[in-house]
C-alpha cells in the first residue's frame, strides 16, 4: 500500500467509507466551532481563506449532507461520533439532526473560459454565475437523495419572502421542477462555453440569459428524517473559487453579497486571489470596492492567528490526531500495532559521543582565555547555568548545552566588560552594568550553536514537525510521510519504528529543501532567493559567539511606514511578498514595536528554517529595509 502521509487525500479516497476513516474532524473545531462570528457563518457570504493545503476542500468535502447523513445513520462507531460532535459544534447539526444541507461545487478553469468570451462582463458574470446556481441545485438534490433512499417527492423548497415572482424562473418550488430547468439552464449555459465559435450575443439562448436566481428564492428545504418533516438550510461551498478572474470574482462575490439572498454562501480559496495588503492583513481589506467585511461578508482564515502560542497548540492537536488516523493504513504500523505517531518521533535530546563532548570542552576552555575570563569569572557563570537547569522545563539539559551555554555567556560578559577601564591588576574582574542571565533564549542559542559546533540535531519531535508546517495540514503530511518512510525502511531492516533525534532532522531537512525546490507558484524564483539569503544571513547573525538575538535571528524588520506604502503600489515587489505570505514562504507580523519604530516582521516559515537550520521560536530580527529586499530577489 502506498504512503498515504505523501499523497494528498483527495487523490486516494475511494468512497465515504474511506474518507470518514481517515478524516479529522479537528479543522470543523479549529476553525469554526470557535470563530467570534459563528452565528452568523450561514447568513452572510464566508470567505474560507488559506494557503494551499491548509485544509479548505478537506472541510468542504466533510461538511457535505450526504456525509453528515452518513454519519448520523452510524453512531455506533467512535469515528463517526467525534465527527458528529465536531459538526455540531460548527453549527451543522442541531439536537441530532441536520441543521444545514451543504454541498460542494468545485469552480475548475471552465468558469473562468467564461470571462474569455466576447461578450460583456455583465453578460460573462450571469453566464458564469447561473451555471453555478444550476449546478448547486443538481448537486444538492443528489446529495439530497443520495442513493435513492430519498425520493424527489420527499423534498420540498421553501422560498424567501416577497419572492413569488421569481419562482417560475427556479421551476416553482418541487425538487423535479427546480432539477428540470437546473438541466435545462446548465444544457444551455454549456453548449456556449463548449462552442468553438462562440455564438454571436443575439443568438444566446433564452434558457442561458433568462434569469435564474434559485439562491435569491431559496431560504430552506423540508426533507424527510427519519420518518419526520425537517427543514433545513441550504450552503453552497464553491471551492477553488480563486481560479476565477480577479475582475469575474470581484463581480460574482459582489451579486453572491446580496442581502436579499437566504441561501448560504461559503467560498473556498487560496489568499494569493487577495490584494497584497489584504494577504498582509494591513487591514480589514475589501473583496470589492462597495463590500465591507464583518457586515457584508466573513473571513475564515485557515493558518496564521494572532496568538501564536494557541494556533500552534491547536494545530498539534489536530496533527496528531490526523497522524493517528493515517497509521493504520501503513502496513509497517499495523503489523507492530503502532498506533500514535507522536510515539515514533521522539523528543528525546542527542547527545554528543564522549570524544565529541571533550572536543566542546576544550573548545570552551580556549575560547575562556581568548575572551579573558577569569576562573572566578566563569565559575560564577557555571553557577547562573545550573541554577537555570535546575529551574528549567525544558526536558534538553544535556551537559552539552551547559557547555554551549557557558561559552555564550563568557563572550557576553566579554563584550559588556570591553568597554569599562582596563585595570593594571591582573586579577581584574569587574561585574558588568548589565548582569548576565541564563534562560530559554540562551539555551536555545546554545542548541543552534551545538548544531555548527558538533552536528548535534537542532529540529526533531513531534512539536517540532507541527511547528514547522506553519499550521498547514498537507505541509505536516509531507514533513510526516518522509519520517513514515524512513521508518518503513527500518521495519523491513528489523529495527525500531521509532526514530532517534539525528535521523529526523536528516530527513526533515532534505525534504525542506525539496518543498522549496519544488515550489512553482508565481514569482518563485524571486521568492526562493530572498528567503535563502535572508536564511543564510540569520544563520550566521544567529552563530555569533554571544549569540546576540538571544534565540537567535529567523526573521528581518522593514519599517512599517514602508511596507504600508509598498502594499498599496504597483511596485512589483508586492506581488512577490504577496505571493510568497499566500504560499508558507513567509510570515508576517505587523506594526511589532521594538527600539521606539514600528515594524513589519518578515518570518521565515517552518520550511525555510528547516532548511536552514534556523530556530522555530520567535527570535530576534535583522533590520533591513526595501531596497536590501529589491536586491536580494533578484
Amino acid at each position: 500500500m502506498a504512503n498515504p502521509f505523501l499523497r494528498r487525500a483527495t487523490e486516494f479516497i475511494r468512497d465515504d467509507t474511506t474518507f470518514l476513516e481517515i478524516v479529522s474532524p479537528a479543522p470543523l473545531t479549529t476553525f469554526l466551532t470557535n470563530h467570534p462570528r459563528k452565528p452568523d457563518l450561514f447568513d452572510l457570504p464566508v470567505r474560507i481563506l488559506g494557503a494551499p493545503g491548509s485544509g479548505k476542500t478537506m472541510l468542504a468535502m466533510l461538511a457535505e449532507f450526504r456525509l453528515v447523513e452518513a454519519i448520523l445513520r452510524d453512531l455506533t462507531s467512535e469515528t463517526n461520533k467525534d465527527l458528529a460532535q465536531a459538526l455540531a459544534g460548527a453549527g451543522f447539526l442541531e439536537d441530532g439532526k441536520p441543521r444545514v444541507a451543504a454541498v460542494r461545487v468545485p469552480m475548475e478553469s471552465e468558469y473562468r473560459d467564461f470571462w474569455e468570451l466576447p461578450y460583456d462582463d455583465a453578460i460573462k458574470t450571469k453566464l458564469a454565475l447561473w451555471l453555478v446556481q444550476a449546478r448547486t441545485m443538481l448537486a444538492l438534490l443528489r446529495g439530497l437523495t443520495n442513493g435513492d433512499h430519498r425520493k424527489l417527492e420527499d423534498i420540498r423548497f421553501i422560498a424567501r419572502d416577497a419572492s413569488e415572482a421569481q419562482l417560475e424562473q427556479i421551476g416553482g418550488l418541487t425538487a423535479a421542477g427546480i432539477r428540470d430547468r437546473a438541466l435545462e439552464v446548465q444544457r444551455a449555459i454549456y453548449s456556449i462555453g463548449a462552442s468553438l465559435l462562440p455564438p454571436k450575443i443575439d443568438d444566446l439562448p433564452r434558457e442561458a440569459i433568462d434569469p435564474y436566481q434559485p439562491f435569491e428564492c431559496i431560504q430552506e428545504i423540508e426533507i424527510d428524517w427519519m420518518g419526520e418533516r425537517h427543514i433545513v438550510r441550504p450552503v453552497a461551498m464553491l471551492d477553488d473559487v480563486h481560479s476565477l478572474h480577479p475582475d469575474q470574482f470581484e463581480q460574482m462575490f459582489t451579486a453572491l453579497a446580496r442581502r436579499e439572498i437566504k441561501f448560504g454562501r461559503w467560498l473556498m480559496m487560496r489568499l494569493d486571489a487577495l490584494s497584497p495588503s489584504a494577504v498582509f492583513r494591513s487591514a480589514k481589506s475589501l473583496a470589492t470596492h462597495n463590500l465591507k467585511p464583518d457586515r457584508d461578508f466573513i473571513d475564515v482564515f485557515m493558518q496564521g492567528g494572532e496568538n501564536r502560542a494557541k494556533e500552534r497548540k491547536r494545530f498539534r492537536e489536530m496533527a496528531a490526531d490526523m497522524a493517528d488516523r493515517y497509521l493504520p493504513r501503513v502496513q509497517a504500523f499495523r503489523n507492530r500495532n503502532a498506533t500514535q505517531f507522536r510515539r515514533l518521533v521522539p523528543d528525546e535530546p542527542p547527545r554528543l559521543s564522549e570524544a565529541k563532548l571533550r572536543e566542546l570542552s576544550a573548545q570552551v576552555d580556549r575560547d575562556q582565555r581568548r575572551f579573558e575570563v577569569t576562573p572566578a569569572r566563569r565559575e560564577s557563570i557555571e553557577a547562573l547555568v545550573s541554577a537555570y537547569f535546575t529551574g528549567a522545563q525544558s526536558g534538553d539539559r544535556e551537559t552539552e548545552v551547559g557547555l554551549a551555554m557557558i561559552r555564550i555567556l563568557m563572550a557576553r560578559y566579554a563584550n559588556r566588560v570591553s568597554s569599562m577601564q582596563v585595570s593594571l591588576f591582573e586579577d581584574f574582574d569587574p561585574d558588568p552594568k548589565t548582569p548576565l542571565k541564563a534562560d530559554a533564549g540562551v539555551a536555545e542559542a546554545a542548541r543552534l550553536h551545538l548544531n555548527e559546533l558538533s552536528g548535534r540535531a537542532l529540529h526533531y519531535g513531534f512539536d517540532t514537525i507541527c511547528d514547522s508546517s506553519n499550521e498547514n495540514a498537507e505541509l505536516f503530511l509531507q514533513l510526516a510521510g518522509a519520517l513514515v518512510a524512513r521508518m518503513e525502511t527500518q521495519a523491513i531492516r528489523g529495527r525500531s519504528l521509532a526514530l532517534l533525534a539525528p535521523a529526523q532532522q536528516d530527513v526533515l531537512r532534505n525534504k525542506a529543501i525539496e518543498i522549496m525546490d519544488g515550489w512553482a507558484f508565481p514569482f518563485a524564483r524571486h521568492v526562493r532567493a530572498i528567503v535563502d539569503h535572508i536564511g543564510r544571513e540569520c544563520r550566521e547573525v544567529s552563530l555569533t559567539p554571544n549569540a546576540r538575538l538571544g534565540y537567535g535571528a529567523n526573521a528581518i524588520g522593514i519599517l512599517e511606514k514602508d511596507i504600508g506604502e509598498l502594499l498599496v503600489s504597483s511596485d512589483e515587489l508586492a506581488l512577490v511578498l504577496k505571493y510568497a505570505v499566500a504560499h508558507g514562504a513567509i510570515e508576517v507580523t505587523r506594526e511589532y514595536g521594538q527600539g521606539g519604530k514600528s515594524w513589519c516582521l518578515i518570518e521565515m516559515s517552518g520550511i525555510v528554517c528547516l532548511a536552514h537550520g534556523l530556530t522555530l521560536r520567535r527570535g530576534g530580527f535583522l533590520e533591513r529595509d526595501l531596497a536590501y529586499l529589491r536586491e536580494i530577489g533578484g
